[in-house]
């Protein structure tokens, strides 16, 4: 039987034509949680992948008559991730680049990348990664673009601009992880205290931290649900973080929708007040994630499954409440995010000085939930449509689903012993509004402020 060779150099299991045969792990009292050889998992999968994209019978019968079943399997590599597959089917594999550059920004949605740093979470799944702080946003698009980032922190819509070619050259990507949900405020100057009305902000200057940013959009969707026109009625611009808090403090700014860390500093500095915790716009949000390049995963899948297990374990533990304070301590480092240590527990314990006077505490104001919804990214693009960032006709779930591996995350998420969403699509409720990635182009349509 032949075996055969992808473009990858990857050598494949000879398969041949198994449509007739019973299933020999059959749902009902099979015991499926018996360990099963790796070469028969194997096995398993490529027909799967078979199935998937040529059919069952006659169809499956018909491309292995012709092609062969290894020959099949080499056309298939090309579009189908059967060596991330495979590298699943094998858990103990090594990674095959050891050393990785990872960067990162220093605001508290990267806490699962220190955390996993500093308590040794890379080094335990057998990588040496140098973590790099990075100024900002457009860095870390053109070093994840140029191939100088393995894999990095970004924010959960930019992976799906880059595929678009959205703000730059179209660049394929893939986000892995969701990195931190929630984890942002609205802050105010403190001239407004009094003008706490969105309804009478027209004029106001806001700042975000990138254009494609769930910052943006969740800043455009709460105004425009205000009766704003965000491009009309605000003046809204790109400012780092860490330069917030002192624009605020200038009347450069009037207000922020930014990671928590600047919203807490600009309380602890005296230059604002937190009107709202992004919570109370849609509670469970995603932030930030972990993207990686399309081609780590396909040439080196057992290192893109070991970065996606280290996090994974990372997320978890910064997400017990327990852990909440030494992660704070960590987060808080010159070397990661270099803010007061007061800041970062304010920030990831919940329990907080609101700027006005009022101590809070919110539960899950910053979490840590790693699951990357092909719903969440369908959101993601309709509210990129609705302000004109893409022209045209989108595949909303298409594009979900070539770019959030969420897949591969239930996997990983049940390997680990945590509880894995059964689907990727579920509704969300975003200011007492349900969003169904089911009806996007409805839901789309039904708003009353967008681009024209």
């Amino acid at each position: 039987m032949e075996q055969a060779i992808s473009s990858s150099g990857q050598h494949f299991l000879p398969i041949t034509d198994t449509s007739h045969e019973p299933d020999p792990h059959p749902a009902e009292g099979c015991g499926c949680d018996a360990a099963v050889p790796t070469k028969d998992l194997i096995a398993v999968l490529h027909r799967a992948a078979l199935d998937a994209v040529f059919g069952a019978t006659p169809a499956r019968r018909t491309v292995l008559r012709m092609l062969g079943g290894a020959t099949a399997l080499a056309v298939l590599d090309t579009i189908f991730p059967l060596r991330a597959l495979e590298a699943m089917a094998q858990e103990s594999a090594k990674p095959e680049n050891a050393e990785l550059t990872i960067g990162f920004i220093a605001i508290t949605c990267s806490t699962p990348l220190v955390v996993a740093d500093k308590l040794g979470f890379f080094r335990e799944h057998g990588l040496d990664v140098e973590l790099v702080r990075t100024p900002g946003w457009g860095a870390i698009r053109e070093r994840l673009a140029n191939d100088q980032y393995e894999a990095s922190h970004v924010l959960t819509p930019l992976p799906l601009a880059m595929q678009l070619g959205v703000g730059g050259a179209a660049k394929p990507a893939a986000l892995s992880l969701v990195q931190n949900t929630n984890g942002n405020s609205i802050a105010l100057a403190m001239k407004h205290k009094d003008n706490r009305d969105p309804k009478n902000w027209k004029g106001m200057t806001f700042a975000v931290p990138f254009d494609i940013s769930m910052q943006n959009l969740l800043l455009r969707y709460y105004l425009a649900e205000q009766g704003l026109d965000p491009d009309k009625d605000v003046t809204i611009k790109a400012v780092p973080p860490p330069e917030m808090a002192a624009n605020l403090k200038a009347g450069i700014l009037d207000g922020f929708l930014a990671p928590d860390n600047a919203a807490q500093l600009a309380v602890h500095n005296g230059a604002g007040f937190i009107h709202l915790v992004s919570k109370e716009i849609w509670d469970g949000h995603p932030c930030c994630g972990i993207a990686v390049q399309p081609a780590l995963i396909k040439e080196a899948p057992n290192t893109y499954l070991a970065i996606a297990r280290a996090l994974i374990k990372s997320s978890a533990h910064v997400a017990n409440a327990e852990n909440r304070r030494e992660a704070a301590q960590i987060a808080a480092d010159q070397k990661y995010i270099n803010i007061p240590g007061e800041v970062a527990e304010a920030v990831l314990t919940g329990t907080f000085e609101d700027g006005l006077g009022n101590r809070k505490t919110v539960a899950n104001r910053i979490d840590f939930q790693s699951f990357p919804y092909h719903s969440m990214a369908v959101w993601m693009l309709t509210q990129m449509k609705r302000w004109g960032f893409v022209k045209g006709e989108i595949g909303y779930k298409q594009l979900a689903e070539q770019v959030f591996r969420a897949v591969d995350a239930q996997k990983l998420l049940k390997e680990a012993g945590l509880d894995a969403p059964a689907t990727t699509y579920v509704t969300h409720t975003i200011m007492g509004k349900t969003f169904d990635a089911g009806q996007a182009a409805a839901y789309l349509d039904g708003f009353a402020i967008k681009k024209a």
